[in-house]
C-alpha cells in the first residue's frame, strides 16, 4: 500500500489531496485559504504532519513549486531551484506577495525530515515540449498545470480503457486568476498555452503586447508581479474580484452591459487556447477543470461555444467536452493529480503514469530556452543573478 499527497498551490487556496491506492480511501481533502498560507506557511506543514499521525506514513508528497524545477526531491532543492522557481524582484519580495509565502514553505518542506516531499517540473522542463515550441517562453505552465494534466491523462485512460501511451487530449484549467491548456499526444505534453502566455483569463490578461509592455517598464517606477493579476475579464468588467465571487460574475456575464462582453472574452479566450493547439495534437477529448468549471452554467457555456467551434471549422473528428472527474470535493482537481505523481514516484499502482510523462528526463530552468541576443541576454543573465 502506498499513502500519497498532493498540494496545489492556487490563487485563492492551497488545496491538499491524499488517497491509499490499496483501499482507494481519502486521507486528506482539503482546501487552506491561500492569505492564510502567505501569513503563515507553516500551516501546511501542520497539516501534512497531522494526516501523518492520524493515517500512518506518508510515502510521498508532491509539494507545491511554482514555476518547477527539473525533478527531485524536496531536500536535494538547492537556494538557486527554490529562487527560479518563485522568481521575483526584492521589491515584490518587500511587499509580499504571496509567491513569497510559497518561497517559504518550500524552504520548510526541504528541511522537514519527517516528511518524503518531493518537487515536479514545470510544463518548460519536459523533454517531451519540442525545443520550437519552448522558445522564448518562460510560462508554459507552472508545476500544478502539470497536475492536472497528470489526472485528466488517468481520467480518459480509465473512462476509454485504454493505455497511458494512447491518450490524446486538451487539458483546459480555468482558475480563478488564469487559464492554462495543455495539449497531451500519446500520454505525453506536447505544447500548452498558458497563464500569462495564453489569452485572457479571469484576473490576468494573459500574454502582452509588446509595445504595451514597453510603456509600462517605461513609465511605472518599478513592474511588479502584481501587474500580472490584472487586465482581465475582471477587469474588462468593472468589477474587483476579490468582492465579487466566480457565480456572480458568470450571472452579470449572461445578462446585458459591459460585464456580458467581459464574459464573452473569458469564454471566447478559452476557444483561441484550445484552437491555439491544434496544430500540436489531435485531441480525443477537451477535459475541463478549475474553479469557474465548478459553476455549471459556466460549464455548459464553455461546452457549447467549443462545439460550435469545431463544428464552424468542419472538424472531421469533433472532441469530447467533458468535465475532468475527480473525488476531491473541498481540493481542486490538480491536488488529486499531484498526488497520482507522488504515487507513481514511489512505485505505486501509477508508476506508468509518471513515467509517461517522462518526468525523469526533466531539466533546465524556467530561462534556459531565451535565444534573444546581445544586450537583452546579458540584462535578463543580470536579472536571473538578481532574482536569487
Amino acid at each position: 500500500m502506498v499513502k500519497a499527497v498532493g498540494i496545489d498551490p492556487g490563487t485563492m487556496s492551497m488545496d491538499i489531496f491524499g488517497f491509499d491506492d490499496e483501499r482507494g480511501e481519502v486521507i486528506v481533502d482539503k482546501a487552506i485559504p491561500r492569505d492564510e498560507v502567505t501569513r503563515n506557511p507553516a500551516v501546511v506543514v501542520e497539516e501534512l504532519r497531522r494526516v501523518q499521525r492520524e493515517h500512518g506514513r506518508i510515502d510521498a508528497i508532491v509539494g507545491p513549486c511554482g514555476y518547477g524545477m527539473p525533478l527531485k526531491r524536496a531536500r536535494e532543492a538547492t537556494d538557486e531551484d527554490i529562487a527560479l522557481a518563485t522568481f521575483v524582484t526584492e521589491a515584490d519580495v518587500r511587499r509580499r506577495l504571496k509567491i513569497i509565502g510559497l518561497r517559504e514553505l518550500m524552504v520548510m518542506l526541504r528541511e522537514a525530515e519527517d516528511l518524503n516531499v518531493w518537487f515536479t517540473p514545470g510544463i518548460v522542463h519536459l523533454p517531451t515540449v519540442p525545443l520550437r515550441r519552448k522558445a522564448n517562453r518562460i510560462d508554459m505552465g507552472t508545476a500544478d498545470k502539470l497536475y492536472t494534466v497528470a489526472l485528466a491523462i488517468k481520467d480518459q485512460a480509465d473512462r476509454l480503457d485504454i493505455p497511458y501511451r494512447e491518450t490524446s487530449l486538451i487539458a483546459v484549467e480555468v482558475g480563478f486568476a488564469y487559464t492554462s491548456a495543455m495539449a497531451v499526444e500519446g500520454g505525453k505534453v506536447v505544447d500548452a498555452m498558458a497563464g500569462t502566455a495564453g489569452f485572457p483569463s479571469y484576473m490576468g490578461m494573459g500574454f502582452m503586447d509588446s509595445e504595451l509592455a514597453y510603456a509600462l517598464v517605461n513609465s511605472l517606477d518599478e513592474m511588479s508581479k502584481l501587474s500580472l493579476f490584472s487586465g482581465g475579464a475582471a477587469d474588462l468588467a468593472g468589477i474587483d474580484p476579490n468582492r465579487v465571487s466566480p457565480e456572480e460574475f458568470v450571472r452579470m456575464g449572461r445578462e446585458e452591459g459591459r460585464a456580458a462582453e467581459a464574459y464573452a472574452m473569458l469564454i471566447e479566450s478559452i476557444v483561441k487556447d484550445v484552437a491555439a493547439l491544434l496544430p500540436s495534437v489531435t485531441p480525443r477529448e477537451i477535459l475541463l477543470s478549475g474553479r469557474f468549471t465548478r459553476i455549471p452554467e459556466f460549464f455548459e457555456d464553455v461546452k457549447a461555444a467549443l462545439e460550435e467551434f469545431f463544428d464552424r471549422i468542419g472538424a472531421s473528428r469533433r472532441p469530447r467536452v467533458l468535465k475532468l472527474r475527480s473525488r476531491a470535493s473541498e481540493a481542486k482537481e490538480a491536488a488529486e493529480g499531484a498526488a497520482l505523481i507522488a504515487n507513481g514516484l514511489v512505485g505505486g499502482k501509477y508508476r506508468p503514469l509518471v513515467e509517461c510523462l517522462e518526468l525523469e528526463r526533466s531539466s533546465g530552468d524556467i530561462f534556459s530556452n531565451i535565444t534573444m541576443r546581445g544586450e537583452v541576454r546579458r540584462a535578463l543573465e543580470r536579472f536571473r543573478k538578481l532574482a536569487l
